[in-house]
């Protein structure tokens, strides 16, 4: 299937985005706000082996990231879930649907990111809780519309910021821990019945991973993307991969196991023994966290949504981009008008669960996708044909199917 331009206008995406960059997008979309809340979380349900249950999470996504990482070789363009899946099944709907979906779960997690900075917010100024929201996102939609390149400088900096918030973890309450700690027990089960609440933590802690697969919607704006694109992706889900472990394994041995869980900002109960001044800092670096969550969920739904209608599955105008800008005008304004919408007026829980459901089935689909592409379609240079789009597809099946299992049987 050949793209098809369908924009109002011929102006193409500015290409202005290189490996480092790339990378930094990435790893800010996976950190998010996510893992300064999520660890607890997954402690709950994996206690001690949380670190193992983040490895499980971790090996499910790695599968999941080679993928994308072939797909986005062979098709780097915006609305990269929409165009594989289109591919794979030859199916316009299909890819319609799954094109929705990601934009969905980015509305979703937009308008609970933002619902979280408010409470995290209030915690140093007390101000009405929409007019925060309304300011916040204005803002922050002006700079996902302004340009490409300034937006991710920006996400960039949140990232290292965020980065530097895990490392702080790692680096004091790490350090603070006595040399004589059984790290075996972070890792090896001692018995087969704890995989039960192990799987259950990695269902949870895939929320965490969730983002690398946001880079492919920003292919058309990434300068050699065929080669970029694959390479930001890998290292992306490496570096959030470790600093995740190893927050993990630091936090399972700093807090008793029923504190941990019950905890909603982890971290600051970690950090604050160590240093009187460790509660605000984190809290501060939280707010950064889940403002680069936001902006990096706008840029993707907008992305999606531009992506679609280039391509036909969406109506042309919403692939109107700005001439100064470069970026797609209409897509960033009316997802941001949305997100405000569910923001103010829906009641919002957690939707940590709901959004890896989604996610898991996308990425089932994703590598289903792939598998079926190889089949019919040559190797192309750099990636090789191999049997990781089935493990992926079977992993995330699997996890899906573990975790309804424990749905079913908690409701009954």
């Amino acid at each position: 299937m050949d793209r098809k331009q369908t924009s109002p206008n011929e102006l193409p995406l500015a290409r202005r985005i290189g490996l480092p960059l790339l990378t930094l997008y990435g790893l800010g979309t996976m950190l998010g706000a996510g893992i300064y809340v999520l660890v607890g979380k997954v402690a709950a349900s994996a206690g001690m082996l949380t670190p193992l249950a983040f490895i499980v999470a971790a090996i499910i996504a790695y599968f999941t990231a080679l993928s994308y990482c072939e797909l986005v070789a062979r098709y780097p363009m915006s609305a990269g879930e929409a165009c594989y899946v289109e591919h794979g099944f030859n199916r316009k709907k299909y890819g319609i649907i799954v094109g929705y979906l990601v934009i969905f779960t980015g509305i979703v997690s937009s308008a609970t990111l933002i619902n979280g900075f408010v409470g995290y917010l209030s915690y140093f100024i007390d101000l009405p809780r929409y007019m925060i929201i309304i300011f916040m996102l204005m803002l922050l939609g002006l700079v996902a519309a302004w340009g490409i390149a300034e937006s991710l400088w920006l996400a960039a900096v949140f990232t290292l910021i965020e980065v530097f918030g895990l490392l702080l973890v790692i680096v004091v309450a790490g350090g603070a821990l006595p040399s004589s700690i059984p790290w075996q027990q972070a890792f090896i089960p001692d018995n087969t019945l704890v995989w039960g609440g192990v799987l259950s933590g990695a269902f949870l802690a895939f929320y965490a991973f969730i983002g690398f697969e946001d880079m492919v919607n920003i292919a058309e704006e990434v300068k050699t993307p065929k080669q970029t694109m694959p390479r930001g992706i890998i290292l992306a889900l490496i570096i959030a991969s470790l600093l995740y472990i190893l927050v993990a394994f630091v936090a399972v041995f700093s807090l008793p196991q029923s504190e941990l869980a019950a905890s909603d900002a982890p971290l600051k109960d970690i950090l604050v023994p160590h240093h009187p001044m460790a509660g605000p800092l984190i809290s501060v670096i939280s707010l950064f966290a889940i403002l680069n969550g936001l902006l990096a969920q706008l840029i993707m739904a907008s992305r999606v949504l531009y992506g679609m209608a280039f391509q036909g599955r969406a109506p042309a105008f919403l692939a109107t981009v700005g001439k100064r800008t470069q970026t797609p005008i209409i897509a960033t304004i009316i997802t941001t008008a949305v997100v405000l919408i569910f923001s103010l007026w829906l009641p919002l829980v957690t939707l940590a669960k709901t959004t890896s459901f989604i996610i898991l089935i996308i990425f089932a689909l994703i590598n289903l996708s792939l598998w079926r592409i190889q089949r019919r379609e040559p190797e192309i240079e750099g990636h090789k044909k191999g049997g990781w789009p089935l493990i992926g597809t079977i992993l995330c099946l699997f996890l899906i199917s573990v975790q309804s299992y424990n749905l079913l049987i908690g409701a009954g």
